[in-house]
């Protein structure tokens, strides 16, 4: 499985609401198309784009920007994060 968890903050409830992306920690050996293919077919959505980090902690994070309007804060709210 490529996705761990969501990332709840308040940085990325900014983002669900203003930007329509949502966090995720990821497996750090995952690329982009392989985080890009699961979220769309756990969500059953469209993703419009990937952007990866690793961070400070050596955690690999990825930003996911959905195509649906609104998505992001569905999927949130799912995910319990909103």
């Amino acid at each position: 499985m490529v996705l761990k968890h969501v990332l709840p903050s308040e940085k990325a409830t900014l983002m669900i609401d203003s930007e329509n992306k949502l966090p995720f920690v990821v497996d750090l050996r995952a690329n982009r198309a392989e985080i890009k293919r699961e979220v769309e077919i756990v969500f059953e959505t469209p993703v419009k784009s990937v952007r990866t980090m690793i961070s400070s902690k050596g955690k690999k994070k990825a930003i996911i920007e959905f195509e649906d309007e609104g998505k992001a804060k569905e999927v949130g709210t799912s995910l319990g994060i909103l």
